[in-house]
């Protein structure tokens, strides 16, 4: 057998988990932790017979690694070692060592809590921190402190920062292991490219080809990129003296699609691997010297602002940068070309941001829950995000996961039982009913996987210039996966083939029954995407864009048949400024909406003040969150609610909307008077003061009435009047009098606007043999004379009348006798005889 770094530490780890129940294995890349470990581990006594778990990140370093450890025992998969997946399973009677992913380990330990046939669970590459690593660890520590203090942990890593880990594991130990890498040469670019990704990464692809030896692994963001660089390359190795085999790498391929991507190439090729993260751990490419690293990887982002997941491009970090480098050296020496400069290398983040802080935890928590614990008594590394928390929770209620107090419903149990998002389990089980189980299983198997629209080139079920896209109709997809599309829809026919590879697995699991034959399927597409995201039911707007339930906006990128539908079921959104892009949609019905969400339809009964109609408005509506679905006039709204609202109006409108007469005015003016001069006996008559307390004072007056015109029924000073008791209505006759009698006997109004000082506009004529000014208040403040010309016109304004009459009458006296000689202008006025007329009647 090899001579592996790994198996230098091998009797330390042995005696480590001998000792304790928790040990950190960190082991360079190439030290063989991946497939030594459990094969050296598999007959240590205190498993005593049970078997080994081992947690791989991703389905294809299962299977691979579970197959290489099968051949070192000279064995098949299944027999000693073998391997659970989704939908793919391996294992036998005699099986010790199982490699599993992820969710498996999770439903395993839900279904039996105490893992009982098991003795060891070991964390493979644990320094990817994915969601369902961090939960499974969580779990199983749980497992081992509750019900099994027997049960070994193992956590392995190439990469991550021991001490936290450990520290998590009640300080276990941690065991390194050197490994052993061949010297690899990095080489950076001088400047940044702006050329497509696919042009920068193949002109460094046909670099290697022409001065260096070896297979080459090429590391891509997703997909997209590998295919286009593919086609980028098949362009121009062809006319070149290469013999090159090009091969895809990534999740959404087949297994046979996957294995020939790590087989050896073979004699006088030169195997050109384009792969996304996938194989940055846990798998060997064989034959590979020289790696080329286009420095951007995808992880999915969770917002909990919108309730939305979107995939983003981001640059490596710098451990997942070293993790590719090493890839160059496992076999010989290499070189690594990385497509970025010096300058940018120092400016990467030192490691990838947990998946834990950036994921939608909306399975988690219902793993959680169907566990019977809550995220806060776990031991976690990273603890989950509180708004991501309450988000999660908020959509696991809509779903009828949770109950009330958070604990997990029959139905939630039922949909953690599947191996697929809450969303799309719920939908999947809401389906059967309808007779749509086919159906809503191709919707799972669509969401699930890479969208089969958004690949193109050999793959491709249409190609050219007549090809087009599906837009963001889901309908068309599902079309295209029945073959029943438009021949000219441009759909990856490969990813339709593994789409429907999973939706017949799923509907097998489910045991569910063919959908119904009547009806048009399709129809029901937008009912069931509505199920799994009945946050983004959206509406028509008059603008042609689309309001969510949830409030937000969004639109669809372009015209498309989609456009005039009145709602939609939005599966997938893109979060862009205020109007978030709609990627893949289903129309549905305001029917489908009452059928099956009447328990989430809430009846309004809406009295407000409608300012256009200047009227009290009365309406019945009913929403669905933020969406209007119907609204019409309420026949019987409350009597007080009516009221109120008029009020509001008054307030909104300002009270010069009220019939204000002139005895009404000047009511409101003399009161407002003895409020400056006594404010905490008298009420304040300002539109502050009389606003802030309309419903005291108003309010009882306009019982029946909707609209401002009714209003112009009331009697203000009536009104106004029975904000005073009897004493002070007299009283305010008394201190602030509509009118004072001046010596010529006539009657003149007081204007009262100027609480301050109260005018009395009167002809001088008329106050002739007055002394001293007139003062109302019980004497307190005297008028201001306005003392009027006979034109009316004001010739002196003054608080003094004595002073008036002898010092400045005389000289007013000149200029009024040139103008009206033939009126009375005595010589001494404060003596003399008043006068309405031109002259007394003596």
């Amino acid at each position: 057998m090899v001579s592996l770094p790994i198996h230098a530490v091998i009797p330390q780890l042995r005696e480590s988990l001998e000792i304790h129940q928790n040990t950190v294995l960190i082991a360079a890349p190439g030290a063989g932790k991946t497939t030594q470990v459990p094969l050296a581990l598999r007959d240590e006594g205190w498993l005593e017979g049970r078997r080994i778990i081992m947690l791989e990140p991703r389905r294809i370093a299962a299977r691979a690694s579970a197959r290489f450890m099968a051949s070192t025992l000279g064995e098949q998969v299944g027999e000693t070692v073998g391997y659970r997946v989704r939908h793919d399973t391996r294992v036998g009677p005699k099986t010790r060592i199982e490699v599993v992913t992820e969710g498996v380990l999770t439903r395993m330990l839900q279904e039996d809590p105490m893992l009982s046939d098991v003795g060891l669970v070991i964390f493979d590459e644990f320094h990817e921190r994915s969601l369902h690593a961090d939960l499974g660890l969580a779990l199983a520590l749980e497992a081992q402190s509750v019900f099994r203090e027997d049960l070994r942990i193992l956590v392995m890593s190439a990469t991550l920062d021991a001490e936290p880990v450990a520290a998590m594991l009640e300080n276990a130990p941690v065991i390194t292991s050197e490994g052993r890498v061949f010297p690899v040469e990095t080489v950076y670019t001088d400047r940044r490219s702006d050329a497509p990704m696919e042009a920068a990464v193949g002109a460094a692809v046909i670099r290697a080809l022409g001065q260096d030896e070896g297979d080459i692994l090429v590391f891509l963001p997703g997909a997209g990129e590998i295919h286009r660089t593919m086609r980028w390359l098949e362009e121009r190795v062809r006319s070149m003296s290469f013999r090159v085999r090009i091969a895809p790498l990534y999740g959404g391929l087949t297994q046979d699609e996957q294995d020939a991507a790590l087989l050896p190439s073979g004699s006088g090729e030169r195997k050109i691997v384009l792969s996304t993260s996938i194989a940055e751990t846990s798998l060997t490419v064989e034959g590979v010297r020289v790696v080329i690293d286009s420095g951007y990887m995808r992880v999915p982002r969770f917002s909990p602002r919108t309730g939305m997941s979107r995939l983003e491009t981001v640059r490596v970090s710098r451990a997942a940068a070293d993790q590719r480098r090493g890839r160059a050296g496992r076999v010989a020496p290499g070189v690594c070309y990385r497509l970025w400069t010096v300058a940018e290398d120092r400016e990467l983040a030192a490691r990838t941001t947990p998946e834990m802080l950036e994921a939608d935890l909306a399975p988690l928590v219902l793993e959680l829950a169907v566990w019977g614990t809550s995220p806060a008594a776990l031991r976690w590394l990273d603890a989950p995000p509180a708004p991501a928390l309450a988000q999660a929770h908020e959509l696991l209620r809509w779903l009828g996961a949770l109950g009330a107090e958070g604990a997990a419903t029959p139905h939630g149990r039922s949909l953690a039982a599947l191996p697929l998002h809450p969303r799309l389990a719920h939908m999947v089980r809401c389906a059967g009913p309808l007779g749509r189980a086919t159906l809503a299983c191709e919707l799972a198997a669509l969401l699930s996987e890479r969208d089969i629209a958004r690949s193109g080139g050999a793959s491709a079920s249409a190609a050219g210039a007549g090809a087009r896209a599906p837009g963001a109709d889901m309908r068309l997809r599902v079309e295209a996966l029945r073959g029943t599309a438009p021949p000219q829809l441009a759909v990856d026919a490969a990813a339709c083939r593994r789409v429907r590879a999973e939706a017949a697995a799923l509907q097998r699991q489910l045991g569910a029954a063919a959908d119904r034959a009547e009806g048009d399927a399709l129809a029901d597409c937008g009912v069931l995407l509505a199920f799994a995201y009945p946050d983004r039911i959206a509406e028509r707007r008059p603008d042609g864009r689309y309001l969510l339930r949830s409030g937000r906006g969004a639109m669809l990128p372009g015209p498309e048949p989609l456009s005039q539908a009145p709602y939609l079921a939005l599966a997938e959104l893109a979060d862009y400024g205020v109007d978030s892009r709609i990627q893949l949609a289903a129309p549905l019905s305001l029917l489908d909406l009452e059928q099956h969400f009447a328990d989430q339809i809430e009846e309004e009964r809406l009295v407000a003040w409608d300012a256009d109609a200047r009227s009290v408005r009365a309406r019945r509506r009913l929403r669905f969150g933020a969406i209007r679905l119907k609204e019409a006039p309420l026949p019987d709204p409350d009597p007080d609610e009516v009221l109120r609202a008029l009020l509001q109006g008054v307030e909104q409108e300002g009270l010069r909307v009220l019939p204000w007469s002139k005895a009404a005015t000047q009511f409101r003016e003399r009161l407002q008077f003895m409020h400056d001069h006594e404010p905490d006996s008298w009420p304040d008559a300002t539109d502050q003061g009389l606003g802030s307390t309309l419903a005291e004072w108003l309010g009882p007056h306009c019982y029946g009435m909707k609209k401002l015109s009714d209003l112009n029924q009331l009697n203000m000073v009536h009104i106004l009047e029975s904000l005073l008791s009897w004493e002070q209505r007299r009283e305010l006759d008394d201190c602030a009098p509509t009118h004072i009698t001046v010596p010529s006997g006539s009657r003149i109004p007081v204007d009262y606007r100027n609480p301050e000082a109260p005018i009395l506009a009167v002809r001088l004529q008329e106050m002739f043999g007055l002394q001293d000014t007139p003062r109302i208040a019980h004497g307190r403040v005297p008028l201001t004379l306005h003392l009027l010309s006979p034109a009316q016109r004001p010739v002196q304004v003054t608080r003094d009348l004595a002073s008036f009459w002898r010092d400045a009458y005389f000289e007013v006296r000149k200029d009024l006798k040139g103008r009206y000689p033939k009126h009375y202008w005595p010589d001494d006025p404060s003596a003399a005889v008043p006068t309405n007329r031109v002259r007394p009647r003596t």
